[in-house]
């Protein structure tokens, strides 16, 4: 009888031990953020094992897997997230950028555009979406959400840079090398900011001397396409 005892008091001791699925997502999110992913995922499963319906775990399972280039399992898991709560932003923002890393851009656009109707404020959002513009080649739509970005943020090198390039391929020459001198200005290892200031200046304004100026820069930063601008037009 004491044996037996002994045993469900055993029994007892290691189902109070069983960690929840709380607790089991919280060790996914530690590993997450130490770029550990494998093993992140490995908890973020044990946590919806337990609660099939954890749209955090699965969301968080969704971003690891796109840090592990897994795209289509990504995308997998957030559809499920989505069936179990259409009214978050989280996934959908979340699919949309693993449609954007698989470079289908129209279908990120479509996921970003829904979860910026459900939560406006998310300024990561407007920047996701308009670099995946600029790879539908929307310049004029992608400047827009980089100017709503700038208005609440104009420390934001990369908004700047990215608006600037999109007025550059959008034949906005003035406009793009102002957002690019501020680009710069915000963020001075930016290479190819000043590659496409050097351009503009020579192939626009005629500015050879400040051109080779910029792509000397560029080319100084690692951006080796400078090189055949200052072999061409720029005294060593």
């Amino acid at each position: 009888m004491k044996k037996q005892l002994l045993c469900w008091l055993s029994l007892i001791w290691l189902a109070s031990c069983s960690p929840s699925a709380d607790e089991l997502f919280q060790e996914g999110i530690r590993h997450l953020e130490e770029s550990d992913y494998q093993k992140a995922i490995t908890y973020f499963d044990r946590a919806i094992d337990k609660q099939a319906d954890f749209t955090s775990a699965l969301n968080a399972k969704g971003i690891a897997l796109i840090q592990l280039a897994q795209y289509d399992r990504a995308i997998e898991t957030l559809n499920r997230s989505i069936k179990i709560d259409s009214l978050s932003y989280k996934p959908y923002y979340n699919r949309g950028n693993a449609w954007f890393e698989k470079g289908e851009y129209r279908a990120a656009v479509m996921d970003y555009n829904t979860a910026n109707g459900l939560e406006p404020g998310v300024l990561d959002i407007y920047f996701n979406r308009g670099v995946a513009l600029m790879g539908m080649e929307e310049y004029e739509d992608a400047i827009f959400d980089f100017e709503i970005l700038i208005q609440e943020n104009p420390e934001h090198p990369r908004a700047w840079f990215n608006k600037g390039k999109s007025e550059f391929w959008n034949n906005d020459p003035v406009s793009s090398i102002n957002s690019l001198t501020r680009a710069v200005d915000l963020d001075n290892s930016n290479g190819e900011a000043y590659y496409l200031i050097g351009t503009i200046q020579m192939s626009a304004f005629n500015m050879v001397d400040e051109g080779c100026v910029s792509f000397k820069m560029a080319r100084s930063l690692g951006y080796a396409d400078a090189q055949t601008w200052i072999d061409d037009f720029c005294k060593e």
